[in-house]
């Protein structure tokens, strides 16, 4: 599967992302995708979660309720102190090799990453790997036809856009199976006032209206267990226990 490449300007820094969600534009995209993460996770109480890229806007919403949270930018990225009231729960990691157990994290969110991964198969492996059993991944990326990733003046806009058949194939190449879909970000990625002030409302006319074109797809997906044996090497598998079997006639 070849990966769309839209932009030469892969990387946003910490810097950028941060003023991005300080501005009116930024705060609206983090209330609409915000109230999509809550209804897919309303509850992740006695959970610990891992937010992966630039996740700190979203993360307030679990920070009190879940057993564990951190969150850990790619060194592409750089790295900010969060939450500022307290110990910083942040770390600069290198994503295709990231200082936790193997299975120990129950929820990842996945946010201003995938699109811009230089090591996007390696580092949805690793995920998989610090994913606990029956653990959940929810991944917000790009929409290739959205609007939102042809606007340079946001991070959505930044890296590789993503048809929903895309997604499915990278997660499954990577051994995530696909459970649950949505989207979000209808709103035309421009600073007025009367786009940013109830982007409530641009979420549900958008659905309606103009569906396809939504900013971003929201994937919430499961880790699989069992790697399915490609046909080639099952029917070979076969041969090899066909001429084990004793014939009937010796």
């Amino acid at each position: 599967m070849i990966l769309p490449f839209y932009s030469s300007a892969m990387h946003l820094d910490v810097i950028d992302l941060h003023a991005f969600y300080s501005s009116p534009l930024g705060n609206a995209a983090r209330r609409a995708l915000s109230q999509k993460i809550r209804a897919i996770w309303p509850n992740l109480s006695g959970l610990s979660l891992l937010g992966m890229g630039y996740t700190t806007p979203y993360l307030p919403l679990f920070l009190v309720e879940a057993a564990r949270c951190v969150a850990m930018m790619p060194a592409s990225q750089g790295v900010m102190p969060w939450p500022g009231h307290a110990a910083s729960l942040t770390a600069l990691v290198d994503e295709t090799g990231l200082p936790l157990e193997d299975a120990s994290v129950d929820r990842i969110l996945l946010v201003h990453s995938l699109e811009t991964s230089e090591h996007i198969r390696p580092g949805l492996r690793e995920l998989w790997r610090v994913l606990a059993p029956g653990g959940k991944i929810l991944i917000i990326a790009p929409n290739r036809i959205g609007l939102w990733a042809r606007s340079k003046s946001t991070p959505f806009g930044h890296g590789r856009p993503f048809s929903r058949g895309q997604l499915t194939g990278l997660m499954r190449d990577c051994l995530f199976s696909p459970e649950q879909w949505s989207a979000s970000l209808y709103m035309p990625p421009l600073g007025r006032m009367v786009m940013t002030n109830n982007p409530e409302g641009w979420e549900r006319v958008g659905r309606h209206v103009w569906p396809r074109f939504a900013g971003v797809w929201i994937v919430e997906a499961s880790k699989q267990i069992y790697v399915p044996i490609p046909e080639q090497p099952r029917a070979r598998l076969r041969q090899m226990l066909a001429a084990q079997v004793p014939s009937s006639s010796g």
